[in-house]
């Protein structure tokens, strides 16, 4: 009988660690640190830590279902149209409606309620389930909001500027309250537009506009919450301009990892000072997003031929190459990716024909000799460490390229940096100056 697939054999390992979360003691090294009004921890939603781990899949099933699930993610975000300091824990957590790999522990309503939201930057509206949601899943470590024990709780009314703001609003005749639906990724939900106290380490944002969500359909409803950190009017951002500036930070830990060791950063103060950054651009077309120009790729010393219109950025059409926390792996039009995984193999060519793995299409049996990969942005380089773009097994026997092409059947004109390639970097976000930076920081533990 053959043995086991070693990419399986790392999995079962991760798998394992998980399990050991479900115990009641606090597992080793599970011991998240207290939220302080400067930092919050960030945990990976696959992280043996995380309350919604499954062990109902082993590791590989988990990695090419990840990458499987990002293809839904890029369906999502080519559908798209349009001073203070605080430091948040981020820590891994489960995938969640394609977007929430990483999330943040928060807290609603008076007396506050706690949760669990998911980062993502290429959303704007923050919404979780409420008490008496159709179709929501049920969850004991993520129990839905419940508004009726909230003093501070209101439902938006009809006519209120937000209303105008949300996807799709909807206020039937005789209804007072605002409604409003969307579709994200392959789920349809529908919620009701409200507004409550929303508390993020020691900071209070009273009358944070958010979606309670009514009914939801579809595989890949969340049981817990989004926190939307786009661009548009009703973002993280935008209603807390006041306090932070239009400003943050972070910096994510490895989907490994085994408590909240990143941190989100919000605001001018405590971040770094000396960071080199690039210009962000904006898409009337998809005004949510964090465009940037990327103006080459380099693999080892080499600058791969790349079509330039594989990687321009179009205001008018929304092409071009975008931040992303909620993509797991890194995607690429079709030409930018050939070019860089062309050159890639032939760099390796020693370690043997590529094999393929799920999506990924560029596989290795043994250990390799990986030249450096390298995003050229506009007065700014990332050169990835291999842990940021290589996945490989336990004992070192697979390896593959953790990079893709965008999926045949999704008409995308979007490069996007996800956020395997953005752990252990500190990516800031300063929309008031217009500018994206990236320094590498080790927040693994």
């Amino acid at each position: 009988m053959a043995g086991p697939h070693p990419l399986l054999v790392l999995l079962l390992i991760v798998a394992a660690a998980v399990e050991s979360g479900r115990a009641t003691a606090t597992p080793a090294g599970c011991a998240a640190p207290a939220d302080s009004s400067s930092t919050l921890r960030v945990l990976h939603a696959f992280g043996p830590c995380s309350p919604f781990h499954s062990t109902s899949a082993s590791w590989e099933d988990t990695v090419l279902d990840l990458l499987s699930s990002d293809d839904s993610r890029l369906l999502y975000l080519t559908s798209l149209k349009t001073a203070r300091r605080s430091f948040v824990p981020i820590a891994p957590g489960r995938q969640l409606l394609q977007t929430p790999t990483y999330v943040v522990r928060a807290r609603l309503g008076s007396p506050p309620q706690p949760l669990l939201l998911a980062l993502d930057t290429s959303s704007d509206v923050a919404w979780l389930p409420c008490s008496g949601c159709s179709g929501c899943p049920s969850s004991s470590a993520a129990p839905p909001f419940d508004t009726s024990r909230s003093t501070t709780y209101r439902p938006v009314r009809c006519g209120a500027p937000p209303c105008s703001q949300v996807p799709n609003p909807s206020c039937p005749a005789g209804a007072t309250a605002c409604g409003f639906n969307l579709t994200y990724g392959s789920s349809s939900l529908l919620a009701g537009l409200a507004q409550d106290s929303l508390s993020l380490a020691s900071d209070v944002v009273p009358g944070y506009t958010f979606g309670c969500i009514q009914k939801a359909a579809g595989p890949s409803v969340p049981p817990h919450g989004l926190l939307g950190l786009g661009r548009g009017p009703l973002s993280f951002l935008s209603q807390t301009k006041s306090l932070y500036a239009s400003t943050f930070s972070y910096c994510l830990p490895s989907f490994k990892s085994l408590n909240f060791s990143g941190t989100l950063r919000l605001g001018p103060a405590g971040q770094p000072k000396t960071i080199k950054t690039t210009q962000l651009r904006s898409s009337p077309r998809r005004s949510s997003l964090y465009f940037v120009d990327l103006v080459g790729i380099r693999v080892g010393r080499k600058v791969v031929d790349i079509p330039p219109a594989a990687i321009a950025f179009d205001a008018a059409t929304g092409a071009g190459t975008i931040f992303d926390s909620g993509t797991m792996f890194t995607r690429l039009v079709a030409p930018a990716y050939a070019a860089l995984r062309d050159e890639f193999r032939r760099q390796v060519r020693g370690a043997g024909n590529a094999t393929s793995l799920g999506g990924f299409d560029t596989c290795y049996q043994g250990s390799i000799a990986a030249p450096a990969i390298t995003f050229m942005f506009a007065g700014m380089n990332m050169t990835l460490p291999a842990d940021n773009y290589l996945i490989h097994s336990t004992a070192g026997s697979l390896t593959c390229l953790a990079m893709a092409a965008a999926p045949d059947n999704v008409n995308s004109v979007l490069n996007v940096i996800a956020s395997m390639q953005q752990m252990n970097h500190r990516v800031l976000f300063d929309a008031a100056s217009g500018r994206l930076g990236v320094a590498r920081e080790l927040c693994t533990v």
